[in-house]
């Protein structure tokens, strides 16, 4: 798993994160995680396959539709791409 180093946080911004991390119970380096996730990768962020499964709920599709497309759907691999002319 990767590692962050982060340099020169002022010593009121360490304080802070220090007292939020023990009003959540956890290390100040566990409360800069969450920090990051929540930053990075919010709750109401929007998630493909739950969009698409949605989507296929309201359209009325079921496994069987996808297996007949499945089926149907040409398998041949493509042709690669030549670039000498």
């Amino acid at each position: 798993m990767p590692a962050v180093t982060i340099r020169n946080i002022s010593d009121e911004t360490h304080r802070a994160i220090k007292a939020r991390a023990a009003e959540h119970g956890r290390s100040a380096e566990a409360e800069m995680r969450a920090i990051l996730e929540s930053a990075v990768r919010p709750a109401e962020r929007l998630r493909l396959g739950s969009a698409l499964s949605a989507l296929s709920r309201e359209a009325g599709l079921t496994n069987a539709d996808f297996e007949a497309l499945d089926q149907a759907r040409d398998k041949t691999p493509a042709t690669p791409m030549r670039f000498d002319g």
